[in-house]
């Protein structure tokens, strides 16, 4: 293959990346600049090859122009946040990684690698002002800003709900920093909220971040600040940190933290002071973090997703909220309390959910947990009309057609929507465990005693009472 051949073949592969490519030569005359980048910039190609790249961008100089430090220093600079202006006007804010080009030591050019990020530095921007503009106003009577949840709002009787509550009430007594671990939807916020309105922080700041929701460089700013000059573009400008200090500051889904951040985060806690980015002088903050994680923190650990440091740093309190397959004996009176919350909102007046429908709930996963329940009774309640009762035809679809531990006998039931008397709904209840049980045990009465808890002559009566021989 020809070098001709090859150069094509090159051009053509960086033409058609997704992030922008610019090339200059060593007097920054532009050499190649890809569709990409033009998308980016909003310019067209064949307007920027052969210009200057000040020519083209009139508002950067020496000292913004990271292609230009990289010609000037020959060294690379990488994962810099840029913001500057094309010569429309347009305001563009980039990540950019920027490495020299070199032959035998002489600096030939240089190649910048640029992402576009102006729609996360817009909404950072945005989010921040909002977070300033409603600092100090209170959402809920004696409660911290930005906060709703009290302990009274977790809904639940299960000894493990009951051990959740009782780890965290104890957390809210002192300053210490606390880790929450729990699958979607199991309400790790709840907790967090709860925790801050219960300890003696409540009134100062509550202020969360998702870790998930922005590159790791745009939220190094967000959580720490800023100082006019950092960078292009950069303003003074105080970090959640800053802000909730006094207060309590909740990083959700910790886990998606870039390693290199998370060990700044680790020397914050350490030393109890922020250092700005672009700054070098260190600001007390007094602050208590509560993360969260929606994967089990020790699998993280072995797979490199959080510091095995910054672990042991957020996890002086570990709490862990336990799935809703975990704690299925909250299911009736999670039900009853949504069903109260939506004929509230939707002015209905449904009094529970059918004999069918509540067999489903006990068997059916729960992949998404409270949240998931909360949004099943929701939707049934858009669907119900002057019924009493919340039946199968009212439930999501997804849970009724994915649904694959009720046995075919039990789904081709004819639907009751009348309410059946307590104790003949216990029975009935009772009835449907015990077969499972026989079931899953293989007929064997002593193997589906021990697994039920209970004395085999016991079963053996229970049995015969159902008529189950």
């Amino acid at each position: 293959m020809s070098a001709g051949l090859l150069d094509e073949f090159y051009s053509e592969i960086l033409e058609n990346l997704d992030v922008g490519i610019h090339v200059v030569d060593s007097n920054g005359k532009t050499v190649f600049y890809n569709s990409a980048m033009g998308r980016l910039e909003r310019l067209e190609p064949e307007n920027v090859v052969g210009k200057n790249l000040f020519e083209i961008f009139p508002s950067l100089n020496g000292e913004t122009s990271t292609l230009y430090q990289v010609l000037k220093t020959g060294k690379a600079i990488v994962d810099r946040i840029q913001t500057y202006f094309n010569y429309r006007g347009q305001r563009i804010t980039t990540i950019n990684t920027t490495l020299p080009l070199k032959k035998d030591g002489k600096i030939l050019g240089a190649v910048e690698i640029a992402k576009d990020i102006t729609a996360l530095r817009e909404m950072s921007e945005k989010m921040i002002f909002l977070q300033d503009s409603t600092k100090g106003k209170v959402s809920r009577e004696n409660l911290s800003p930005f906060t709703r949840f009290t302990f009274e709002d977790i809904i639940g009787e299960s000894p493990a709900i009951k051990k959740a509550i009782y780890m965290a009430k104890k957390a809210a007594a002192t300053s210490s920093a606390v880790l929450i671990f729990g699958e979607t939807g199991t309400g790790k916020e709840l907790f967090a909220q709860s925790i801050h309105n219960a300890s003696p922080r409540k009134g100062k700041p509550f202020i969360a971040q998702n870790c998930a929701a922005l590159p790791e460089t745009l939220l190094e700013g967000i959580l720490f600040g800023t100082v006019k000059g950092g960078f292009t573009g950069a303003v003074d400008r105080p970090g959640l940190f800053e802000q909730a200090d006094g207060g309590t500051l909740l990083l959700d889904e910790i886990n998606s933290m870039g390693i290199n951040l998370q060990a700044k985060l680790l020397r914050v806690l350490q030393e109890r002071a922020v250092r700005r980015v672009g700054g070098a002088s260190l600001i007390p903050v007094d602050v208590r973090v509560v993360a969260t994680t929606n994967e089990d923190p020790l699998e993280s650990i072995k797979k490199g997703a959080i510091r095995k440091d910054l672990f042991y740093r957020l996890g002086v309190v570990y709490i862990k909220i336990p799935p809703l397959r975990e704690r299925r004996e909250d299911i009736p009176v999670l039900t009853r309390y949504f069903i109260e919350k939506f004929n509230g909102r939707f002015g209905k007046k449904v009094k529970g959910v059918s004999e069918k429908v509540r067999r489903i709930f006990r068997e059916y996963d729960w992949p998404g947990n409270v949240r998931e329940l909360e949004n099943a009774i929701e939707g049934a309640m858009n669907m119900i009309g002057d019924e009493k009762y919340i039946d199968v035809e009212h439930l999501p679809l997804y849970i009724t057609e994915n649904f694959c531990k009720v046995d075919a006998e039990f789904k081709n039931e004819p639907s009751s929507k009348s309410e059946l008397p307590l104790e003949e709904a216990i029975e009935s209840i009772e009835r449907e465990i015990i077969l499972k049980a026989l079931k899953e045990c293989e007929g064997n009465i002593t193997k589906a005693a021990e697994r039920l808890k209970i004395k085999r002559q016991t079963l053996q009566y229970k049995i015969k009472k159902y008529r189950l021989t």
